[in-house]
């Protein structure tokens, strides 16, 4: 007879948190479609299953937010906010980021993302002991976000820590969500209004500039309050993930030092080490979405109007899916994960965060050949959203 304890996920649970990956398992095994009753959601761990969700965007719809505290606060979406819409509006809007974000535009950034990862390494150069996170992690996506957005390197610290600020959760609880604050728009109004004065080579002007055809089939520009929640969603989205992205890569590559020391022999396995550290720890581990009519999954019916988490993480370790899914491996072929979703909502700035990702683990191994953790002072980020290391204080071995 089992003596193991009932299953129970809770994302708001900093101690599952901690390591969920156990609970996913048992929940792909026993329960792969998990009710949470104190939260009132349902949950989808295997791959198969989250693989034909996300393409569903009729049945398990976006409409009211990727978030479980926003579909279950049942609130008004700002228009423009991409996260946040299905076809066809979402597709419209969409098309007017798409051409920011084509691969051509993005490689074409890599000597100044470069530039920014050498500058923050440089104000290192002889320290032993520092916080990767705030010394590297959080500033390279801040300065290329802020580069691409136009704001000034000056004020892009103030920038990234209000949009940090939305997402931080006491541990155990969820979001507060209000409608009034839900889009914190008003930080960036004064670089709309001055950008639309003094056009120039970055998102913003192209924004102000940009001519559609809207979903009513009115030839138009964006409205100012559409830039505004623009500028407020790529901000946001574009700063905490690859910050986390970064600061998984060093932690796992304390981790597995005979993965590091593979990548110092050859730095050329360096995009496929991100791809799985991708895989292996994805920053968001879960997707919601609002169920729009009854839906089944293994014998058990869904009913409208319910809110769907699908576990991304969970996914990425299926071993049905992934030999040996719970071992990290940079040498490891992998076609693709779930970390930046599937189908009309896959991440559009996914080529961005690579990049990014693959520069900033290039120029730490440039410099460094092997760092330990003190990982009695790092800490995990207090978010209902994101799961990736707050502090990471290291110390650089020297030969």
């Amino acid at each position: 007879m089992s003596t193991a304890p009932p299953i129970y996920w809770d994302p708001f649970d900093r101690e599952i948190a901690a390591d969920p990956y156990p609970v996913y398992r048992r929940m792909r095994a026993e329960q792969p479609l998990f009710y949470n009753e104190k939260h009132d959601f349902y949950a989808l761990t295997r791959w198969s299953d989250i693989d034909q969700a996300l393409v569903d965007w009729g049945a398990l719809s976006s409409s009211r937010g990727p978030i479980l505290e926003l579909i279950q606060a049942n609130i008004e979406i700002p228009p423009g906010t991409l996260l946040m819409e299905d076809p066809p509006t979402h597709d419209i809007y969409r098309r007017l980021l798409a051409r920011v974000f084509t691969p051509r535009r993005v490689i074409e950034l890599e000597p100044e993302i470069r530039d920014y990862a050498k500058r923050c390494l440089d104000r290192l150069d002889g320290v032993d002991n520092f916080d990767m996170m705030t010394e590297f992690a959080n500033e390279v996506p801040m300065r290329v976000i802020g580069m691409l957005l136009g704001i000034p390197e000056a004020d892009q610290q103030r920038v990234r820590d209000r949009a940090d600020a939305r997402l931080r959760t006491e541990p155990g609880e969820q979001m507060q969500v209000k409608e009034s604050a839900l889009m914190d728009t008003e930080m960036f109004s004064e670089y709309i209004d001055w950008r639309a004065d003094h056009p120039s080579d970055d998102l913003m002007t192209e924004l102000i500039n940009a001519e559609f055809e809207d979903e009513h089939g009115v030839r138009r520009t964006l409205r100012r309050e559409e830039i505004l929640t623009y500028v407020t969603v790529l901000a946001g989205a574009g700063n905490e993930t690859t910050a986390r992205l970064i600061g998984w890569l060093v932690a796992l590559l304390d981790r597995h030092p005979d993965q590091r020391a593979s990548l110092v022999a050859d730095r050329s396995l360096i995009p496929n080490a991100i791809e799985e550290a991708l895989r292996f720890e994805p920053t968001g581990h879960a997707i919601a979405r609002y169920v729009t009519r009854d839906l089944e999954f293994h014998g058990t019916k869904v009913p409208e109007g319910s809110a769907m988490m699908l576990i991304v993480a969970s996914a990425n370790r299926d071993d049905e899916r992934f030999d040996d899914a719970d071992r990290f491996d940079v040498h490891r072929r992998i076609d693709r994960h779930m970390t930046f979703g599937r189908g009309v909502h896959h991440c559009l700035g996914n080529a961005l965060a690579r990049l990014e990702g693959r520069i900033a683990l290039d120029e730490i191994l440039q410099r460094y050949s092997a760092w330990d953790v003190d990982w009695d002072r790092a800490a995990l980020s207090s978010t209902s959203t994101m799961r990736g290391w707050e502090t990471l204080p290291i110390t650089i071995r020297r030969k």
